[in-house]
């Protein structure tokens, strides 16, 4: 797990603290809408989760008593209220302005410290502890399909990805062509992956099951099926998917990735029991075979700032 700054706080501290967050997780849940990012499965999407969560916190922190405090000078300075003062002269206080200035200047000093230590803690870039061998993944986009490559085991699959349990996950990505971005919710941390070069990410499941994944930057016709599947699985689990694939009849050769990255809608999963070694390599360096060009209207060009949640 990255690591959480942590104050000490007596019991009373901790149930209130615990109450406030509560309010902030309900305050933030229309956020559920983008697919499970309030119900982390790994490392990466719990600091996550726990930086959205206490954002919030920090904010309702001078939303909140505002609120209160513009409803209760409307009730207390009602017409009907005679007890309430009123002073034509005035038109400044010292202590009001520092009030003013001072409580949300503190707000967003803090709020910013939590935004930075926490970006800094999930450079996407930063290795994930751990004892065992990381995986190695090689992530391809498209049009409008996903292709993995797994180095070491020399398998290949389109639209699914498996992955061991409890393992720290190294993703390099790029792209055939369009941008896209890499998103799985519940693991953390969307990346773009771009034309000419190789990003990474670093990821990891620490619980059983199949999490959806799309890519979360419009890139045209067939973006809405850019889909896979994660499917996180015990290390027995894992080394048997590993070993049906390489029991697959397929090899993913410059031939046949020449006929994958033509564009192709609604791609179902695949597997290929061997893959090039340098593939990966070339598609980045531009020298791999290259789509089919396309026409595309304008308001299917791929967008740096279109990334959105939920895909479609």
């Amino acid at each position: 797990m990255r690591r959480r700054l942590i104050g000490r706080q007596g019991p009373d501290g901790l149930v209130a603290a615990s109450r406030f967050r509560l309010l902030a997780a309900l305050a933030a849940a229309p956020l559920a809408g983008c697919g499970g990012v309030l119900d982390p499965a790994g490392p990466v999407g719990a600091a996550q989760k726990l930086i959205l969560i206490d954002s919030v916190a920090i904010m309702l922190a001078i939303v909140l008593p505002v609120i209160a405090l513009i409803a209760g000078v409307a009730f207390w300075f009602r017409a009907s209220n005679r007890r309430a003062f009123y002073w034509p002269e005035w038109e400044f206080s010292g202590h009001l302005e520092l009030i003013v200035w001072a409580i949300p200047l503190l707000v967003v000093v803090v709020l910013g410290g939590v935004a930075w230590f926490g970006s800094h803690d999930l450079d996407p870039y930063k290795p994930l502890p751990g004892k065992e061998k990381p995986v190695e993944v090689q992530v391809v986009a498209l049009d409008w399909k996903w292709l993995f490559l797994f180095p070491d085991e020399g398998v290949a699959s389109v639209n699914e990805l498996a992955v061991p349990v409890g393992r720290p996950i190294h993703f390099t990505l790029t792209s055939s062509g369009p941008m896209n971005s890499f998103f799985v919710p519940r693991l953390g941390s969307q990346i773009y992956a771009m034309a000419g070069m190789a990003s990474q990410l670093w990821l990891q499941a620490d619980e059983p099951g199949d999490y959806p994944g799309f890519s979360a930057n419009f890139s045209g016709r067939g973006f809405p099926d850019m889909r896979f599947q994660v499917k996180a699985l015990p290390a027995d689990g894992y080394a048997g998917w590993i070993a049906a694939a390489k029991a697959a009849p397929a090899v993913l050769d410059r031939a046949e990735y020449e006929k994958l990255v033509k564009p192709s809608e609604a791609v179902k999963p695949a597997v290929w029991r061997s893959a090039d070694p340098n593939l990966f390599r070339a598609i980045v360096e531009g020298t791999a075979p290259q789509p089919s060009p396309l026409i595309r209207p304008a308001h299917e060009a791929s967008a740096p700032g279109a990334a959105i949640c939920g895909g479609t």
